[in-house]
């Protein structure tokens, strides 16, 4: 085990990503989620939590079958939201994987960070019910409600004391709380951090995105609705669930022995301040994002391998992004392979960023692209290689994930082959 108080500090430090965890309504532990991706297994089925009878969308990627008790030992959840629940659960999967012990490391140089958009929301929810009918509002309700409560409870149950936080930036926040532990580490504040997202769905949600007419009211077997790309495409399917990893300094992470995924290379974000939810029509959040992170990174766009896409099956979204990928691109934007996975997890909101670098991060490790799943006829405008006909085995050596978020808000995350260059 490392030392405590030692610390790994060099001129150029490097940072790698040494567990995963996941919790998703296609798997909850690493292999099933990584089986199902590549089989093309959606965990998309009918909406259980509650009452859809009366909606136009009555199917979700909803993690059925999940008990806090048998991810975690001796713990007490109380009252813990289940976004709280599903990080708890990823993160110590994560730690678990990574062969860490935390009590072994300096308190000082570890850290926990988190990416959500909704959590708390449902608590708020639950006291302002409480408090019109007039019944005793529950003290964890009133403490529960705020967005953050992951990373605290994640930094109590493992024992971090270095620093907690928690990033929302939309659909973005799972991406950008992945980069912040990248620079984090790079800039020799920690030596590792526990990184990931996490969001579950709710009701008022639900109803909310059925108003808004962004999710798929397509008919047929659950599973099929959600087309990125597709001519047929009408909206996504909303998902829940987690994934953490431990992101640690390279000579760290070598000292103890410590499995290697892929190692971060950049992390890019932009804002376009355009509008709330339309993305801007010339595609610059998708642009500056992915250029600000081949930048950092110093790689030229051919050397790109895989590229997990936002690829939210939106009207406006999918033939932009498209276009976006060409103009960095270029002329390797047609040689380049894309998925688009959220049609097996769901639109996981601020879980996306990290489930999507965890399918990253694997595609790496496994040498094998996962599908777009639902994709038959490619719409006017999406014309690149979205892996519709199943996986692909390939030597990936550099993957780049793809978020957006409400807002105009983008994240891109490079992750490459360790060793690398």
């Amino acid at each position: 085990m490392v030392a405590r108080h030692q610390s790994f500090s060099t001129a150029e430090r490097r940072v790698v990503i040494t567990g995963i965890g996941v919790i998703a309504a296609n798997g909850l532990t690493v292999e099933k989620f990584w089986d199902s991706l590549c089989k093309g297994r959606s965990g998309v089925k009918p909406t259980t939590r509650y009452d859809v009878s009366k909606l136009p969308v009555q199917v979700s990627a909803e993690i059925q079958g999940f008990r806090i008790d048998e991810h975690l030992e001796a713990v007490k959840m109380g009252r813990l939201e289940l976004s709280v629940q599903y990080g708890l659960a990823a993160s110590a999967a994560a730690v678990r994987d990574s062969n860490l012990d935390v009590a072994e490391v300096d308190p000082d140089r570890i850290g926990i960070v988190e990416g959500t958009t909704t959590s708390g929301v449902s608590n708020v929810l639950k006291v302002e019910a409480q408090m019109r009918s007039g019944q005793k509002i529950h003290p964890y309700n009133a403490i529960g409600g705020y967005c953050g409560e992951g990373s605290s409870a994640i930094g109590i149950y493992l024992g971090i004391h270095g620093h907690a936080l928690t990033y929302c930036s939309g659909c973005a926040s799972g991406a950008d709380a992945i980069g912040y532990a990248w620079r984090t580490v790079k800039d020799d504040d920690v030596d590792m951090m526990v990184a990931g997202g996490s969001d579950a769905i709710f009701e008022a949600q639900h109803f909310g995105f059925c108003r808004l007419r962004t999710m798929s009211e397509l008919p047929g077997e659950p599973g099929t609705q959600m087309r990125p790309f597709d001519q047929m495409r009408d909206g996504f399917v909303l998902g829940e669930g987690s994934a953490y990893f431990v992101v640690e300094e390279l000579g760290h992470a070598l000292s103890r022995g410590a499995k290697i995924y892929a190692e971060i290379v950049a992390h890019g974000r932009s804002a376009e301040s355009y509008h709330p939810t339309d993305p801007h029509p010339d595609g610059l959040g998708y642009v500056n994002a992915m250029r600000r992170a081949l930048r950092r990174a110093g790689l030229h766009g051919p050397e790109v391998d895989y590229i997990n896409a936002h690829g939210s099956a939106t009207p406006l979204n999918d033939p932009l992004e498209t276009r976006a990928i060409k103009t960095v691109f270029g002329t390797h934007a047609s040689r380049v392979g894309i998925s688009a996975t959220k049609p097996i997890t769901g639109h996981t909101m601020g879980a996306a960023g990290a489930i999507e670098a965890a399918v990253c991060a694997l595609t790496i490790h496994k040498q094998q692209m996962p599908p777009t799943i639902n994709l038959r006829n490619p719409a006017e405008g999406c014309d690149l290689d979205y892996l519709a006909h199943g996986p692909r085995p390939y030597p990936v050596d550099v993957a780049l994930n793809l978020n957006a978020g409400f807002g105009g808000r983008y994240a891109c995350l490079i992750l490459r082959r360790y060793p690398g260059r």
